[in-house]
């Protein structure tokens, strides 16, 4: 378990990161009327900050990855 978390952990601090972001969002702006179907309700838009916070955590640890297995072959230097 600690090798899974150790090798995802940016991905859990960006998805964190975007839960919270998320509901910060919903709490300072969202959508005062109601109308809204994301901004409106606090779970989905906790979910769409987790979504992307997962993106991002996801893309950046693929660049990290690419980057050592490149700097390990000796490519690029």
């Amino acid at each position: 378990m600690k090798e899974i978390i150790k090798k995802h952990l940016i991905v859990i601090i960006l998805t964190t990161a975007g839960v919270v972001g998320g509901f910060l969002y919903w709490k300072f702006v969202g959508c005062s009327s109601g109308t809204c179907f994301i901004k409106s309700r606090w779970y989905m838009m906790t979910l769409y900050g987790a979504l992307t916070g997962y993106l991002a955590g996801s893309l950046v640890e693929d660049f990290i990855v690419r980057r050592k297995k490149r700097n390990s072959t000796g490519e690029g230097i």
